[in-house]
C-alpha cells in the first residue's frame, strides 16, 4: 500500500520564510517522535511518505491507499481539514495522537478509523484490516509486554534533518494533572529499554545531534547513570529532560550526563509559588532547589532550558513580578512563557469544565500563550498580558546579550545552541507581542 503520514505543525496560516525555517530547523524539536515511530513500525512491503506541514505542503490530491494524521489539541482544526479533503476523494483516514485519544468520538466524525493510545503495536493490526477491509472504527492500545522493544527511530525523513530522536524511557510516574502525556489512553507508568538498545540506536542515527524525547530521564537515577556512561565516546552531542529534585541532589548524575555528550537540560520549573506546584501534584519541584540545580547544570557547561506556566488557581498578578525576581537569581539560558491550558483529557480540564470555567473549545486556540479558561484570581486579561510582559521582558535586546554574554563560559557548542534558540524565542516572542 501507499501510505502517506502527516505530522501536522500548524502555525494558523503563516508560514515561513527560508530563514526562519533554518534557524526552526536547526534549533527546534521536529517533526514529533511517534511519526518516526509509526514509519518504522509499518510492515516491510509498504511505501511510506512522512509529511510535516511546516516546511512542506501536504499532496491533498495525491494517489494513497491510506493517510496516517498524528496530531495534538493546538493542530486538530487543521488535522480535521486534511482528513476531510482525503476522505470526499474515498481515501481511508486514520486519526491517532494526544487529541484523538482524548476526544475519539470527535475525531471519529473525521476519520474511518481512530487509533488510540501511543498506537504503534495497534499500527500493523489497522494495516491488515485494510488489506482486509474490515477496518475497525477505534483501535484501543495494546500495552507493550516487558521486554518487547520500542520501535527504533531510524528512518527517513524528507529535507535536512539536524537533529536525531530517540526515547529511552516511556511515560511518567508523576502525574501533573496539566499533562496530557501521562493521562493519555492506555498509558503505561514508566518503560525503561535495555541501555545497550538505546546506545546502539543513538550509534546508527546519521545526525550527531540527538534529541531524547523523555518526559524525564530522572527518574530513576541509576538507569541514566547506566545510560550516561554508556554514551560517552560515541562522539553524539544531546539534549534531555529532568527533574528539579535530582538535578539538584545528584552532581554525579549532572556530571556524566556532560561526560557523555549533554548540551542542554530541559527543566519545568513551571511556577515560582510552591501552593500552585502541589496544586499541579508536580511533586518532584521544590523551590528551594532550583538554584542548585541550575547551578550544578551551570558548573559541567551545559545549558538550562525551562519553562514556566501562570495561570494557577492559588496566582494572582503578583505573580509576574515574582518570577522576574526568581529568573534574576537563577539566570537560565532560555525560558518557555506558558499559560496554563486544560488540555482534553487531563485532570485539569475535567475539574475547570465541571466549574463552568472552560470559555472555548476552540482548539486552535490551545496553544499555552492564549488563555482558554477563567482564572481564579485574575482576569484573563491580566494573565494574558502578565505572561506577554514577562516574554518582553526576558528577551528583550539587553537581557538577550548579557544572557549570551553569559553563554560563552559554556563553551563553543553550548553557546551556539543558546544563541539559537534564544533567536528562535526571540522571533516567537515578538510574533506574540505583534499579535495583541
Amino acid at each position: 500500500m501507499n501510505i502517506l503520514i502527516v505530522e501536522t505543525v500548524w502555525m494558523g496560516r503563516e508560514r515561513y520564510g527560508v530563514f526562519d525555517k533554518m534557524l526552526l530547523t536547526a534549533f527546534s524539536i521536529l517533526p514529533t517522535l511517534q511519526a518516526r515511530q509509526l514509519a518504522a513500525i509499518t510492515p516491510k512491503g509498504h511505501s511510506v511518505t512522512l509529511v510535516n506541514e511546516r516546511y512542506q505542503p501536504i499532496d491533498l490530491a495525491g494517489n494513497y491507499d491510506v493517510v496516517l494524521i498524528n496530531f495534538t489539541t493546538p493542530t486538530a482544526p487543521r488535522a480535521y481539514e486534511i482528513a476531510d479533503a482525503f476522505r470526499a476523494r474515498h481515501i481511508p483516514v486514520v486519526l491517532s495522537g494526544i487529541h484523538a485519544s482524548a476526544v475519539p468520538e470527535e475525531a471519529k466524525q473525521h476519520a474511518d478509523a481512530v487509533l488510540l493510545g501511543r498506537g504503534e503495536p495497534a499500527w500493523p493490526m489497522v494495516i491488515e484490516d485494510l488489506e482486509q477491509k474490515t477496518l475497525k472504527p477505534f483501535y484501543p492500545p495494546v500495552p507493550y509486554p516487558a521486554g518487547q522493544p520500542l520501535p527504533a527511530t531510524a528512518v527517513d525523513l524528507p529535507g535536512f534533518v539536524l537533529i536525531g530522536a530517540v526515547e529511552a524511557t516511556r511515560g511518567c510516574p508523576y502525574h501533573c494533572d496539566f499533562c496530557p502525556e501521562t493521562h493519555l489512553s492506555g498509558s503505561q507508568p514508566f518503560y525503561k529499554r535495555p541501555v545497550g538498545e538505546v546506545v546502539e540506536e543513538v550509534r546508527r542515527l546519521p545526525q550527531r545531534l540527538v534529541m531524547f524525547y523523555d518526559g524525564t530521564l530522572t527518574v530513576y537515577p541509576g538507569y541514566a547513570k547506566e545510560l550516561f556512561s554508556k554514551l560517552a565516546g560515541l562522539g553524539k552531542r544531546f539534549f534531555c529532560s529532568g527533574n528539579v529534585d535530582v538535578l539538584a541532589a545528584d552532581p554525579d548524575l549532572v556530571r556524566l550526563s556532560r561526560e557523555a555528550g549533554c548540551l542542554a537540560w530541559f527543566i519545568g520549573f513551571e511556577s515560582v509559588n510552591q501552593q500552585s506546584l502541589d496544586s499541579y501534584q508536580k511533586r518532584t519541584n521544590r523551590i528551594e532547589e532550583y538554584r542548585q540545580a541550575v547551578r550544578n547544570i551551570h558548573a559541567n557547561r551545559m545549558a538550562v532550558f525551562g519553562s514556566f506556566m501562570f495561570g494557577a488557581d492559588s496566582e494572582a498578578p503578583g505573580v509576574f513580578a515574582e518570577t522576574l525576581r526568581v529568573l534574576e537569581d537563577l539566570r537560565p539560558d532560555v525560558i518557555d512563557f506558558c499559560i496554563l491550558t486544560p488540555l482534553p483529557g487531563t485532570p485539569l480540564f475535567v475539574r475547570l469544565e465541571k466549574e463552568g470555567r472552560i470559555i472555548t473549545r476552540d482548539w486552535s486556540r490551545y496553544t499555552l500563550n492564549q488563555v482558554v479558561f477563567q482564572p481564579k484570581q485574575m482576569s484573563a486579561e491580566q494573565l494574558l498580558q502578565g505572561t506577554r510582559w514577562l516574554y518582553a521582558w526576558f528577551y528583550s535586546p539587553k537581557n538577550t546579550v548579557l544572557r549570551l554574554a553569559r553563554g560563552l563560559r559554556l563553551g563553543v557548542l553550548p553557546f551556539l545552541v543558546v544563541a539559537g534558540r534564544n533567536l528562535v524565542a526571540t522571533m516567537g516572542a515578538r510574533r506574540l507581542l505583534e499579535n495583541r
